[in-house]
């Protein structure tokens, strides 16, 4: 009996070590089917915490939360331009991936030009665990297959921390993944660190963030229509913001406002569809089909 009481102990503090961190993940992909010996490169986060988890790009959220206070300072000092010179852009990912615990119900969240999206996505991976074990970053580590989103992935999960949850939409393994790659080796994910959150630290969800528009709820089968829609005419969304009288704020190169003209935004849409064309190899490639 108080062997028991002390192993269920013990794992209650292990399950309490592994909430409330962040695990940053280094994220390596190959968009482009042509240049699959030339991946880039972005670190990820997923914070953990008892309600559930959020996943997304480090360097997006940053900039994003420079720009936004950076513009909130401007307002508020009287400023009628908006001078966000200064600033570096860094971060291609847009999208986010948020979980909620204990049923890891999964919504994710993803800006298609001007039409921010919110999307309920109820598929499940059907994991096989395997006998395979390894080390991968001082964890011990097993493996796990499955097929998901058009892709045959390979996970490796570690039991020392006991919480299911992974990169992207992935969970339900009997530990955290520390290593996930498809079978084409264009997409991983691999665990490179981890750090306690701050004390109440809670992160805010995408869909309570202050915005212009209203977010567009989908579920995953009219999401992926919205997308093709999206890949056949990228510009249609800001095209019907226009015929609405909203004004389209661009950005120089030196972040100051601009007025663009119409051989400018001729320019800018096919370069927008040649590189759409190019992204033949995205996470998702079963959007594709």
């Amino acid at each position: 009996m108080k062997k028991l009481i002390t192993l269920l102990i013990l794992l209650l503090g292990i399950t309490a070590h592994a909430q409330n961190q962040r695990f940053i993940y280094e994220y390596r992909y190959a968009s482009d089917s042509t240049a699959k010996d030339q991946p880039e490169t972005e670190m990820m986060l997923l914070d953990v915490v008892p309600k559930g988890s959020k996943f997304y790009s480090k360097d997006t959220f940053e900039t994003d939360s420079l720009i936004a206070a950076t513009m909130e300072k401007q307002f508020k000092a009287g400023s009628k331009e908006l001078n966000l010179s200064g600033i570096q852009y860094k971060g291609k990912i847009r999208y986010s991936v948020e979980k909620t615990y204990p049923d890891y119900s999964v919504i994710f969240f993803n800006n298609l030009v001007a039409d921010e999206y919110m999307v309920k996505d109820g598929r499940k991976q059907q994991w096989n665990i395997l006998s395979d074990k390894t080390e991968i970053g001082g964890f011990s580590v097993q493996k796990a297959v499955c097929d998901f989103i058009g892709r045959k992935w390979t996970a490796w999960f570690t039991t020392d921390l006991p919480i299911q949850d992974g990169p992207y939409k992935f969970h339900g393994l009997p530990g955290l993944i520390v290593k996930l790659e498809d079978a084409t080796h264009t997409h991983s994910f691999e665990l490179k660190g981890n750090k306690k959150l701050p004390p109440g630290y809670e992160w805010q969800s995408t869909k309570d963030k202050h915005r212009f528009n209203p977010i567009i709820t989908l579920n995953e089968e009219k999401y992926r229509k919205a997308y093709k829609e999206y890949r056949a005419d990228p510009m249609k969304s800001e095209r019907q913001m226009l015929a609405q009288g909203v004004v389209i704020m661009e950005m120089d190169a030196s972040g100051k406002a601009a007025k663009t003209s119409d051989s400018e935004k001729r320019d800018k849409e096919i370069k927008r569809r040649n590189d759409i064309q190019k992204e033949n190899n995205i996470l998702e490639i079963d959007l594709l089909k």
